[in-house]
């Protein structure tokens, strides 16, 4: 009830439709949800794949980046 008061007063000061703000609260909750959610698939996929991690100080030598 709580947020169906805040999404109503939203609305009518702002004067869109709740539709608006409940579309703009998923696309936003749904990109950090993929950024999560993928980030843990391709750890999930590294850890699978045996190769050793690359310590970042080594990785950034061998990029020329440790200067």
């Amino acid at each position: 009830e709580a947020l169906a008061a805040r999404l109503n007063t939203l609305a009518e000061a702002t004067k869109r439709p709740k539709s608006f703000y409940v579309r703009e609260a998923l696309e936003r909750s749904l990109e950090d949800m993929e950024d999560v959610y993928l980030a843990e698939a391709a750890l999930e996929r590294f850890r699978a794949s045996g190769e050793p991690a690359v310590p970042l100080a080594e990785l950034e030598r061998r990029l020329g980046l440790d200067d």
